[in-house]
Protein backbone atom coordinates (compact mmCIF):
# COMPACT_ATOMS: atom_id res chain seq x y z
CA UNK A 1 0.00 0.00 0.00
CA UNK A 2 0.98 3.48 -0.55
CA UNK A 3 2.70 5.65 2.28
CA UNK A 4 -0.12 7.72 3.30
CA UNK A 5 2.59 9.78 4.74
CA UNK A 6 4.18 10.26 1.63
CA UNK A 7 4.63 14.04 0.81
CA UNK A 8 2.55 14.30 -2.06
CA UNK A 9 -0.10 12.77 -0.72
CA UNK A 10 -0.34 14.58 2.43
CA UNK A 11 -1.13 17.33 -0.67
CA UNK A 12 -4.68 15.92 -1.69
CA UNK A 13 -7.95 16.39 -0.10
CA UNK A 14 -9.60 14.24 2.41
CA UNK A 15 -11.59 12.72 0.01
CA UNK A 16 -8.94 11.86 -2.59
CA UNK A 17 -6.87 10.62 0.21
CA UNK A 18 -9.71 7.99 0.97
CA UNK A 19 -9.73 7.27 -2.38
CA UNK A 20 -6.59 6.51 -3.07
CA UNK A 21 -6.52 3.91 -0.41
CA UNK A 22 -8.78 1.79 -2.66
CA UNK A 23 -6.20 1.90 -5.53
CA UNK A 24 -4.52 -1.68 -6.41
CA UNK A 25 -1.18 -1.11 -6.40
CA UNK A 26 -0.67 -1.53 -9.71
CA UNK A 27 -2.75 1.80 -10.43
CA UNK A 28 -1.74 3.81 -6.92
CA UNK A 29 0.94 5.88 -8.77
CA UNK A 30 -1.05 6.38 -12.21
CA UNK A 31 -4.23 7.75 -9.52
CA UNK A 32 -2.11 9.69 -7.41
CA UNK A 33 -0.57 11.54 -10.38
CA UNK A 34 -3.83 12.66 -11.53
CA UNK A 35 -5.46 13.14 -7.72
CA UNK A 36 -2.51 15.17 -7.29
CA UNK A 37 -2.68 17.28 -10.30
CA UNK A 38 -6.16 18.11 -9.25
CA UNK A 39 -5.33 19.25 -5.92
CA UNK A 40 -2.63 21.50 -7.15
CA UNK A 41 -4.36 23.11 -10.05
CA UNK A 42 -7.20 23.49 -7.26
CA UNK A 43 -4.57 25.61 -4.81
CA UNK A 44 -3.23 27.76 -8.15
CA UNK A 45 -6.48 28.70 -8.83
CA UNK A 46 -7.67 29.46 -4.80
CA UNK A 47 -4.42 31.78 -4.46
CA UNK A 48 -4.34 33.32 -8.08
CA UNK A 49 -5.77 36.63 -7.23
CA UNK A 50 -6.69 37.35 -10.52
CA UNK A 51 -7.92 35.26 -13.63
CA UNK A 52 -5.23 36.12 -15.75
CA UNK A 53 -2.46 35.15 -13.01
CA UNK A 54 -4.38 31.88 -12.91
CA UNK A 55 -4.31 31.19 -16.66
CA UNK A 56 -0.62 32.34 -17.03
CA UNK A 57 -0.20 29.76 -14.26
CA UNK A 58 -2.38 27.02 -15.78
CA UNK A 59 -0.98 27.81 -19.18
CA UNK A 60 2.64 26.32 -17.28
CA UNK A 61 1.20 23.05 -16.65
CA UNK A 62 -0.20 22.67 -19.76
CA UNK A 63 2.79 22.96 -21.76
CA UNK A 64 4.80 21.33 -19.32
CA UNK A 65 2.59 18.48 -19.57
CA UNK A 66 2.34 18.31 -23.14
CA UNK A 67 5.96 18.13 -23.62
CA UNK A 68 8.50 14.78 -23.66
CA UNK A 69 9.07 13.68 -20.42
CA UNK A 70 12.60 14.28 -20.54
CA UNK A 71 12.32 17.96 -21.18
CA UNK A 72 10.42 18.47 -17.79
CA UNK A 73 12.32 20.46 -15.15
CA UNK A 74 13.61 18.32 -12.32
CA UNK A 75 12.67 18.01 -8.79
CA UNK A 76 8.80 18.43 -10.05
CA UNK A 77 7.02 15.06 -8.05
CA UNK A 78 3.73 15.92 -9.64
CA UNK A 79 5.33 15.41 -13.08
CA UNK A 80 7.35 12.72 -11.54
CA UNK A 81 4.61 10.97 -10.79
CA UNK A 82 2.80 11.45 -14.04
CA UNK A 83 5.89 9.81 -16.03
CA UNK A 84 3.82 6.17 -15.09
CA UNK A 85 0.94 7.13 -16.91
CA UNK A 86 3.42 6.52 -20.10
CA UNK A 87 3.51 8.25 -23.57
CA UNK A 88 -0.68 9.13 -23.20
CA UNK A 89 0.61 11.80 -20.18
CA UNK A 90 -0.13 14.63 -22.09
CA UNK A 91 -3.79 13.42 -22.10
CA UNK A 92 -3.93 14.48 -18.46
CA UNK A 93 -4.34 18.14 -19.85
CA UNK A 94 -7.91 17.67 -19.51
CA UNK A 95 -7.51 18.73 -15.25
CA UNK A 96 -6.01 22.12 -16.62
CA UNK A 97 -9.07 22.68 -19.48
CA UNK A 98 -10.76 21.66 -16.09
CA UNK A 99 -9.70 24.42 -13.75
CA UNK A 100 -9.26 26.75 -16.18
CA UNK A 101 -13.31 27.01 -17.35
CA UNK A 102 -13.23 28.51 -13.40
CA UNK A 103 -11.71 31.57 -14.84
CA UNK A 104 -14.38 32.17 -16.80
CA UNK A 105 -15.88 35.95 -15.63
CA UNK A 106 -18.20 35.77 -12.00
CA UNK A 107 -20.83 34.45 -11.44
CA UNK A 108 -19.50 31.16 -13.24
CA UNK A 109 -22.52 30.07 -15.59
CA UNK A 110 -23.90 26.67 -16.47
CA UNK A 111 -21.16 26.37 -19.70
CA UNK A 112 -17.98 27.20 -17.43
CA UNK A 113 -19.15 24.22 -14.66
CA UNK A 114 -20.09 21.59 -17.81
CA UNK A 115 -16.48 22.73 -18.72
CA UNK A 116 -14.65 21.77 -15.54
CA UNK A 117 -16.87 18.47 -15.04
CA UNK A 118 -15.71 17.50 -18.97
CA UNK A 119 -12.13 18.26 -18.18
CA UNK A 120 -12.66 16.25 -15.04
CA UNK A 121 -14.45 13.40 -17.02
CA UNK A 122 -11.82 13.52 -20.01
CA UNK A 123 -8.99 12.97 -17.46
CA UNK A 124 -10.41 10.05 -15.46
CA UNK A 125 -10.84 8.67 -18.94
CA UNK A 126 -7.80 9.10 -19.34
CA UNK A 127 -6.88 6.97 -16.48
CA UNK A 128 -8.88 4.29 -17.61
CA UNK A 129 -6.68 4.05 -20.91
CA UNK A 130 -3.36 3.83 -19.19
CA UNK A 131 -4.39 1.27 -16.69
CA UNK A 132 -5.83 -0.39 -19.39
CA UNK A 133 -9.18 -0.44 -19.33
CA UNK A 134 -10.25 0.51 -22.30
CA UNK A 135 -13.52 -0.68 -22.39
CA UNK A 136 -14.41 1.59 -19.02
CA UNK A 137 -13.26 4.47 -20.41
CA UNK A 138 -16.51 6.09 -20.80
CA UNK A 139 -18.08 5.44 -17.80
CA UNK A 140 -14.85 6.64 -15.57
CA UNK A 141 -15.84 10.24 -17.81
CA UNK A 142 -19.29 9.98 -16.18
CA UNK A 143 -17.61 9.69 -12.41
CA UNK A 144 -15.32 12.18 -13.44
CA UNK A 145 -18.09 14.65 -14.10
CA UNK A 146 -19.95 13.39 -11.25
CA UNK A 147 -16.65 14.17 -9.27
CA UNK A 148 -16.65 17.67 -10.70
CA UNK A 149 -20.26 18.95 -10.48
CA UNK A 150 -20.66 17.93 -7.52
CA UNK A 151 -17.46 19.33 -6.32
CA UNK A 152 -18.71 22.13 -7.58
CA UNK A 153 -22.16 22.51 -5.98
CA UNK A 154 -20.54 22.15 -2.81
CA UNK A 155 -17.30 24.35 -3.25
CA UNK A 156 -18.70 27.85 -4.76
CA UNK A 157 -19.46 30.60 -2.83
CA UNK A 158 -22.02 32.59 -4.58
CA UNK A 159 -25.38 31.54 -4.20
CA UNK A 160 -26.48 31.61 -7.63
CA UNK A 161 -23.69 29.55 -8.68
CA UNK A 162 -24.32 27.07 -6.26
CA UNK A 163 -27.76 26.84 -7.56
CA UNK A 164 -27.11 26.01 -10.94
CA UNK A 165 -24.44 23.51 -9.72
CA UNK A 166 -27.05 21.71 -7.94
CA UNK A 167 -29.22 21.79 -11.29
CA UNK A 168 -26.91 20.65 -12.93
CA UNK A 169 -25.72 17.91 -10.36
CA UNK A 170 -29.18 16.72 -10.64
CA UNK A 171 -29.38 15.97 -14.44
CA UNK A 172 -26.23 13.51 -13.62
CA UNK A 173 -27.54 10.23 -13.45
CA UNK A 174 -28.52 8.68 -9.94
CA UNK A 175 -26.49 5.57 -10.40
CA UNK A 176 -23.13 5.32 -10.55
CA UNK A 177 -21.22 3.37 -13.67
CA UNK A 178 -19.74 0.47 -12.61
CA UNK A 179 -15.62 0.21 -13.72
CA UNK A 180 -13.04 -2.31 -12.53
CA UNK A 181 -11.29 -2.58 -9.35
CA UNK A 182 -8.78 -0.61 -10.80
CA UNK A 183 -10.72 2.76 -11.44
CA UNK A 184 -13.02 2.31 -8.24
CA UNK A 185 -10.81 5.25 -6.50
CA UNK A 186 -13.31 7.03 -9.13
CA UNK A 187 -16.60 5.79 -7.72
CA UNK A 188 -15.36 7.18 -4.21
CA UNK A 189 -14.64 10.36 -5.43
CA UNK A 190 -18.32 10.50 -7.20
CA UNK A 191 -19.68 8.91 -4.55
CA UNK A 192 -18.35 10.64 -1.39
CA UNK A 193 -18.47 14.21 -3.31
CA UNK A 194 -22.34 13.96 -4.06
CA UNK A 195 -22.90 12.52 -0.62
CA UNK A 196 -21.18 15.54 0.70
CA UNK A 197 -23.55 18.00 -1.04
CA UNK A 198 -26.84 15.97 0.13
CA UNK A 199 -25.70 15.90 3.49
CA UNK A 200 -24.38 18.99 3.73
CA UNK A 201 -21.68 17.66 5.77
CA UNK A 202 -17.79 18.63 4.99
CA UNK A 203 -17.05 15.38 6.72
CA UNK A 204 -16.69 13.33 3.43
CA UNK A 205 -14.19 11.19 4.64
CA UNK A 206 -13.87 11.47 8.81
CA UNK A 207 -17.64 10.23 9.45
CA UNK A 208 -18.05 6.59 9.55
CA UNK A 209 -20.71 6.84 7.50
CA UNK A 210 -18.74 8.12 4.96
CA UNK A 211 -15.77 5.23 5.91
CA UNK A 212 -19.09 2.62 5.32
CA UNK A 213 -19.87 4.49 1.95
CA UNK A 214 -16.22 4.50 0.81
CA UNK A 215 -15.99 0.63 1.77
CA UNK A 216 -19.09 -0.09 -0.86
CA UNK A 217 -17.71 1.95 -3.91
CA UNK A 218 -14.40 1.00 -3.50
CA UNK A 219 -14.03 -2.45 -2.29
CA UNK A 220 -17.13 -4.14 -2.51
CA UNK A 221 -17.75 -1.90 -5.88
CA UNK A 222 -21.65 -1.91 -5.04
Amino acid sequence: MMDQDDPLVATLPAVARLALVYAPAGAREQTLALLALDARLATLIRRSSEPMLAQLRLAWWRESIGHDPASWPQGEPILATLRSWGPTHAEATGLVDAWEALTAPSPLGADAMRAFAEGRGAAAAALARVLGRIGDADAAAQLGRIWGIEDLAMRLGREEERTIAIQLAAEMPGKLPRVGRSLRPLRVLAGLTRRRRLTGSEDGAASPAAMLEALKLGLLGL
